[in-house]
């Protein structure tokens, strides 16, 4: 979808101004076209999508199965321009049918994280931050003295059902404090999973103490290359991947989760990532602690609210 040139330009330059680690932003996609005008008869433009997943689709485990994605270009109206399209967002689902604005779906908005302009916008019109992308650009330093009662191995396809009920334990908190937890969730993480621990990549690394297992690491290297999807959210480079981290229940803040990734950050820089990210929720009150702790900030912000009719 083409939009006016000098809009796209003002657009990329105001990401370059709010967040120099922000890769240079992807023209517009193909959907829906928004318009509005600034009060100063300036033009901003949103593109829609709409995507509807299926039960047994594995991005059930945190998106809405209804999902109407804005993709705002504002240029350098800021609140206003956010807002302007947010309202014409709004004024689309009231033209819905309310069967197509259900229980089951949502608005979202991916946005850098530091542009706070745009977070008074959203925030006025109902959205909640939701998940974040975090990364880590600095290389592991020193790890804290290790306890010696807790060794991190790679994990391998006898640990499956140990590793599958670690994975679900992220789900039953997440699901208090984020997206709610599906039923079938054992169902959609079992192949990703069953797959990684067969194959040397990506990466399952276990926390374990007198042979128990005490915390998981699912993990991958991720090739941000020009073009590719992982290129619209980072810088060029190899990047490590951190998926999914959880302490099992009753053992959280007992320092497995960190002398886990103390070994993980290490093992994924040997295999030639020079960065790290992931996924976070910042309403998690334990992760959105720990991450920061390991020394992630915020890159995007993925602004949402459930359900779509309740859009302001």
């Amino acid at each position: 979808m083409d939009i006016a040139e000098p809009l796209l330009a003002a657009h990329r330059a105001r990401f370059a101004a709010v967040d120099a680690l922000l890769p240079p932003a992807a023209p517009p996609a193909d959907g829906e076209r928004l318009d509005a005008a600034a009060a100063d008869g300036t033009q901003v433009t949103g593109v829609l999508q709409r995507q509807r997943f299926a039960p047994g689709d594995v991005p059930m485990l945190w998106s809405a199965a209804d999902t109407w994605q804005l993709f705002p270009y504002v240029g350098d109206t800021g609140t206003e321009g956010v807002d302007l399209l947010l309202r014409a967002l709004k004024g689309r689902l009231e033209s819905e049918e309310t069967a197509e604005t259900g229980d089951d779906s949502a608005c979202v908005v991916v946005w850098p994280s530091r542009d706070a302009e745009a977070i008074r916008a959203f925030l006025d019109h109902g959205l909640v931050p939701l998940s974040a992308v975090g990364v880590r650009t600095a290389p592991p330093g020193e790890a804290d003295p290790a306890d010696p009662t807790v060794t991190v191995r790679r994990a391998g396809p006898g640990d499956y059902t140990v590793a599958l009920e670690l994975a679900e334990a992220t789900f039953d908190y997440t699901g208090l404090v984020a997206s709610v937890r599906r039923a079938n969730t054992a169902e959609l993480l079992g192949p990703s999973l069953r797959k990684a621990l067969a194959e040397d990549e990506p990466a399952v690394w276990l926390a374990e103490e007198d042979g128990e297992a005490r915390a998981l690491a699912h993990c991958a290297w991720v090739d941000a290359v020009p073009g590719n999807e992982a290129a619209e959210l980072l810088p060029p480079g190899r990047w490590g991947y951190v998926n999914n981290v959880v302490t099992t229940p009753g053992e959280r803040g007992g320092g497995f989760g960190r002398a886990l990734m103390d070994h993980v950050h290490r093992e994924l820089h040997r295999g030639g990532a020079t960065r790290t990210y992931l996924y976070y929720n910042p309403t998690n009150p334990l992760s959105s602690v720990f991450w920061h702790r390991q020394g992630y900030r915020p890159l995007w912000t993925t602004w949402e609210v459930r359900p779509a009719s309740a859009l302001r």
